[in-house]
């Protein structure tokens, strides 16, 4: 099998310099809804739509809490949107080479209907727009986005996808990224199966998805370094909220298990600052520390101050934790990644015959 480690650049020795700039500021209207304010927790606002509530047991205490869904307990504010537009850049920094780098489903050159699933800022649905002009490109989230300006063909939409779906038309592309923990394995398979319903037949679903697991191939990573502590932190959160946190591997069966044909993967590296040789990857990971930056605290300030382990965490404990993190990826000398994967599969024709991940 062939080396597919990321080269090192040899001549990187600092983080100080140009590789990290400061200008990640997102532009953003203040609206003065409620659903715009949002609910204030541990410093940071989170949205307020969903009202579905879950209930769950904390050992000899037996108190009620609220909702699990992940996608509810991460920030929707500035700077997660920050984080939000980072991550949709080093998705296409990395597909670069292509002539569209935002999607890999082969939908045509006239599409008519495109959905994207948990929009987030919004940025993916805007590029598609503009891309495909003649189509409707709807994204939908459970917060608004803070955008000022979409195409005429872009409709973004608050809504929660586990509700019942009241969109009239069939879908030529259902798209959704970095959706670990959203979902429950129960509410997986519901969604799944909103999606092929809601697709014409031949139509398709794209998913990219990326590991919370910091990972390295050169030994550069020293065992006793805080950054292999995040990985198995985040997932023993997701097991103990009940929403596990391996999507990036259980979604190719997934989705053929829903009835998906013609299923291809992509894997992907996203390296995680500008340590790289190959230039295209050296631009990948210095936007992905910054998506690190950005998105490390609001990514695990819910998580582990309900389910952090022996017992919840104080808020003040996730900023050492989470300080010590930054701290640790600004030393170029650690080369780690993470791993992402892009799954798209194709809802089969009347009586066509299910076929196999390719």
């Amino acid at each position: 099998m062939a080396d597919d480690r990321i080269a090192v650049d040899p001549d990187l020795y600092t983080t100080d310099g140009p590789y990290y700039p400061d200008d990640w500021q997102s532009e953003t209207t203040s609206i003065g809804s409620s659903i715009y304010r949002g609910l204030m927790e541990n410093g940071r606002r989170y949205q307020t739509l969903n009202s579905k509530e879950y209930l769950y047991e904390i050992v000899a205490t037996k108190l009620q809490n609220l909702e699990l869904n992940f996608s509810n307990r991460i920030p929707s504010d500035e700077q997660m949107f920050d984080s939000y537009e980072a991550g949709h850049l080093v998705a296409l920094i990395l597909e670069a080479n292509r002539d569209n780098p935002l999607f890999r489903a082969p939908i045509g050159e006239d599409p008519k209907q495109i959905l994207d699933l948990g929009t987030g800022k919004g940025t993916w649905a805007i590029d598609v727009a503009d891309m495909f002009p003649g189509a409707t490109v709807r994204g939908v989230d459970l917060f608004p986005p803070p955008v000022t300006w979409m195409p005429p063909n872009c409709v973004l939409e608050v809504d929660n996808a586990l509700q019942e779906w009241t969109w009239r038309e069939q879908f030529d592309l259902i798209h959704m990224r970095i959706m670990i923990g959203s979902f429950d394995p129960h509410e997986w398979n519901q969604i799944y199966k909103k999606i092929y319903d809601n697709l014409r037949p031949g139509g398709w679903i794209e998913q990219l998805e990326a590991s919370p697991a910091l990972e390295c191939d050169d030994g550069t990573l020293p065992k006793e370094s805080v950054l292999n502590s995040w990985g198995p932190t985040i997932f023993g959160c997701g097991e103990a909220a009940g929403r596990k946190c391996d999507t990036i591997d259980t979604m190719p069966e997934t989705i053929r298990e829903a009835g998906f044909v013609d299923i291809h993967e992509k894997a992907y590296k996203w390296p995680i600052g500008p340590w790289p040789r190959d230039q295209k990857y050296k631009e990948a990971g210095t936007v992905n520390f910054q998506h690190w930056m950005d998105g490390m605290e609001g990514w695990c300030m819910w998580l582990l101050t309900k389910f952090g382990s022996p017992e919840p965490w104080t808020k003040e404990q996730v900023h050492v934790y989470v300080a010590k993190m930054r701290a640790e990826l600004k030393k170029c000398h650690c080369h780690v990644y993470q791993r992402a994967r892009r799954v798209w599969a194709r809802k089969p024709f009347p009586g066509e015959v299910t076929g196999q991940v390719s």
